[in-house]
């Protein structure tokens, strides 16, 4: 992999990822940007105790532009987007928009390809592994950022996910705290260990793997399963075998097999509700352990997969229940989604 950092006209930071080592990455961006200027805040819910960003610069981004005007392809033809170059392999961008920004974290956007028309179920294994190396990249220098505090690589794809951009990309934030979801991770594993002096990720990966009847796909570094009490209606949880705290600290021999075992899911994914159906939607997140909480060697780095989409045409709405007492109600049985999962295997 060979990295190239330079910078956009408006001075935010782009790096493109090659395959290559031979690239020269020189062009330049000739937009006539203004500096971006946000008012990005953090409040906190004193109810609940979690933090919300109050970001009211973003309802001025770019909303579903038509394929030719796309910020995220390459620049081609006398028109120029965000990546000045003509061609690239992954380019990860700051957001122009960011929900987070300056001494309150950092939002990025990452290009998995130049190929406007595809999606990540399309990449090659090299292609999986590079968007790989370019996420491990971004959490260690992220990381290493005064104030963050946890790192969370993910993509959104899809129009009913609320996805505003075609082209097949994801984020990355760095947040300035560390995420109500992982704080009760956390309070979890730590009440499980009070309790039985064991790992409760372990634990949950053991009772998974000895069911067996939730399993999507177990391979020898990674195995992927519908939790037994899964939120949506197909949700996927992927683990490494080793239990690593996040990205960094994948071994090369889960890495060398993450692209197979991936990809493997993306199209499973698409090919749940049959033929003829459009892309599957879905939200894919990497969970990595905030960086400075005591317990966070026994947090497992993990990827959860799902889909807002229960059936054809039918979308999971999150209604009273969901949204109002956070008490979601799931439509599919993990095992019949698992099931599902299996049947619809590649050949």
């Amino acid at each position: 992999m060979k990295k190239t950092s330079t910078r956009l006209a408006d001075g935010r930071e782009l790096l493109y990822y090659d395959l290559r080592d031979d690239i020269v990455r020189d062009a330049v961006d000739p937009r006539p940007l203004d500096a971006v200027a946000t008012t990005a805040e953090v409040r906190r819910d004193p109810l609940l105790g979690d933090s919300v960003a109050i970001a009211s610069h973003r309802q001025g981004r770019t909303y579903h532009p038509p394929a030719d005007e796309c910020p995220l392809c390459p620049s081609t033809g006398g028109r120029h987007t965000e990546i000045p170059a003509a061609d690239y392999d992954v380019a990860v961008f700051e957001n122009r928009f960011p929900s987070l920004a300056g001494d309150l974290g950092r939002c990025e956007v990452v290009c998995f390809t130049s190929d406007h028309g595809a999606s990540f179920a399309d990449l090659t294994e090299e292609q999986a592994a590079l968007v790989l190396a370019a996420w491990t990249d971004r959490t260690t220098e992220l990381s290493a950022r005064p104030g963050v505090e946890q790192v969370f690589c993910f993509e959104n794809r899809g129009a009913e996910i609320g996805v505003t951009l075609g082209h097949p990309h994801g984020q990355i934030y760095a947040y300035p705290f560390t995420t109500p979801r992982t704080e009760r991770m956390l309070d979890s594993l730590a009440a499980h260990h009070a309790e039985t002096g064991r790992n409760l990720f372990d634990d949950v990966l053991d009772r998974e793997r000895a069911e067996g009847e939730r399993i999507v796909l177990d391979a020898e570094h990674w195995t992927a399963f519908v939790p037994y009490a899964a939120h949506w209606p197909y949700e996927v949880h992927l683990y490494p075998r080793r239990r690593v705290p996040d990205l960094r600290a994948l071994d090369e021999a889960a890495r060398e097999e993450f692209p197979r075992v991936y990809l493997e899911l993306l199209r499973r994914f698409d090919r749940i509700f049959g033929e003829g159906e459009p892309p599957t939607p879905y939200i894919a997140g990497w969970h990595q352990a905030p960086l400075n909480d005591p317990r966070r060697e026994g947090f497992a780095l993990h990827l959860e997969l799902f889909t807002v989409r229960r059936t054809s045409g039918k979308l999971k709405f999150l209604a009273g229940s969901e949204s109002g007492m956070s008490v979601f109600i799931n439509d599919v049985p993990p095992e019949a989604a698992a099931r599902r999962l299996r049947e619809v295997a590649s050949a």
